[in-house]
């Protein structure tokens, strides 16, 4: 009999669902099934399948869980589709997939966040879950988790799940001066507004945080374009999955490498 799981996709749309497939296969499956995503990148993270939340439904959808007369595994049974992240222990929540639209993928696991490391003074960060937006902002990692789940906070969510461009303010200031027509990492954010954004930013000394877009491009990001990794958070706990350095995704998930 094949093993029960939880899966939590993030990205492009948040489902809890119960799978007897294995994170490989369901990757596989949910990119290129008989219901599939449209295309570009996709990501969900593995949950402990001893989870439970009163939210959710779980029992009852496991017990539909069953393989077919064939013998094939169940592929996907719908939990919930709606306030997922918010209703989810950060502590059942294991190694994270970052998918491409082949089903390919290259697995995070959590891992400690170093505030020490030093910043630039903005950094662009997109939200990815519960709300899609594209913010630039002076605030650190944590510090801008903790400002978009602040009760009191009309841009954020009570659980967010957000990760930071690879993007250095001041090498694109002084390659937009040389070049206007600079393309740049951020679909669907143009160069030139976002120098004048930064600028705002830069003479309001109160301003601490600037749209960019609101929609998160996230299907059309490579992972080359970002740094650090996924981080989540509420106003009392985070979860942070490290990216894994493009040398070790060449080695490991060469597939995944391929497509980036």
């Amino acid at each position: 009999m094949p093993e029960n799981r939880l899966y939590l996709v993030l990205y492009p749309n948040y489902s809890l669902i119960a799978s007897q497939l294995e994170p490989e296969r369901f990757a596989k499956h949910y990119a290129q099934g008989s219901t599939s995503i449209s295309g570009g990148n996709f990501l969900f993270v593995d949950v402990d399948p001893g989870f439970r939340h009163e939210y959710f439904n779980i029992e009852a959808a496991l017990a539909d869980v069953k393989p077919h007369s064939d013998g094939r595994p169940k592929s996907t049974k719908f939990i919930c589709n709606y306030r997922t992240l918010e209703h989810m222990d950060f502590d059942a929540l294991r190694n994270m997939y970052y998918c491409n639209a082949y089903g390919d993928y290259v697995e995070l696991k959590p891992g400690e966040f170093d505030p020490a490391i030093r910043g630039d003074e903005m950094r662009i960060f997109l939200d990815i879950n519960p709300t899609k937006m594209v913010a630039l902002t002076k605030y650190n990692f944590i510090e801008y988790g903790q400002f978009i789940t602040n009760p009191g906070s009309f841009v954020g969510a009570p659980v967010m799940l957000y990760t930071q461009m690879n993007f250095y303010i001041d090498d694109f200031l002084t390659q937009f001066a040389e070049n206007p027509f600079l393309t740049i990492s951020i679909p669907g954010v143009h160069p030139a507004r976002l120098r004048d954004a930064i600028m705002e930013v830069r003479k309001k000394r109160d301003k601490v945080n600037k749209g960019l877009s609101l929609n998160c491009p996230f299907d059309k990001v490579s992972y080359r374009s970002l740094r650090r990794g996924f981080m989540f958070a509420s106003k009392t706990k985070s979860r942070f999955y490290p990216l894994v350095p493009l040398e070790d995704v060449e080695r490991d998930f060469y597939k995944f490498w391929k497509s980036m």
